[in-house]
C-alpha cells in the first residue's frame, strides 16, 4: 500500500471511530447502560486521538480531545 492510500484508509478511519463515538454518546440517552455506552465512546475517542496524533493532525486531536472532555462532563454531571 502506498503512503497516500495508507493515510487515506487512516482518515477513513478516524471519521469512522469519530461517527462511533458520537453513536455510543448518543447511546447513553437511550439506554439502559449508559456507562457502557460512555465506556465505549471513551475508547472511541481515545484511538481517534491517537490516530489523528499519529498523523499529525494537531487541530483535530485538539477538537477530539475537547469532545471527549465534553462527554466525560456530560456522563459525571447526568449519570452519576
Amino acid at each position: 500500500m502506498t503512503d497516500e492510500t495508507e493515510r487515506d484508509a487512516q482518515l477513513k478511519q478516524l471519521e469512522h471511530l469519530k461517527a462511533m463515538g458520537e453513536k455510543a454518546y448518543d447511546d447513553m440517552y437511550e439506554t439502559r447502560s449508559a456507562t457502557a455506552s460512555y465506556s465505549d465512546a471513551k475508547e472511541c475517542y481515545y484511538d481517534a486521538i491517537g490516530l489523528a496524533r499519529q498523523l499529525g493532525l494537531n487541530e483535530e486531536v485538539e477538537a477530539l480531545e475537547k469532545r471527549l472532555a465534553h462527554i466525560k462532563a456530560v456522563f459525571r454531571g447526568q449519570f452519576t
